[in-house]
């Protein structure tokens, strides 16, 4: 595991952190039952499948 060599200031730390951003996903039409809802691309195939149902 890499160990710093030394302290990072509370600046530089905060810095750091500021410029992370979360992304929303991208989201896709998918047609169940008839309906078409929007889902994360990511799990499309999961909604498809039946493993997961929009709205909980």
């Amino acid at each position: 595991m890499a160990v710093p060599k030394r302290k990072t200031s509370r600046s530089n730390t905060r810095h750091r952190r500021a410029q992370w951003k979360a992304t929303t996903p991208q989201l896709v039409p998918v047609t169940l039952d008839g309906v078409i809802y929007l889902v994360p691309q990511r799990l499309a195939k999961a909604y498809e499948r039946g493993l997961l149902h929009p709205g909980g």
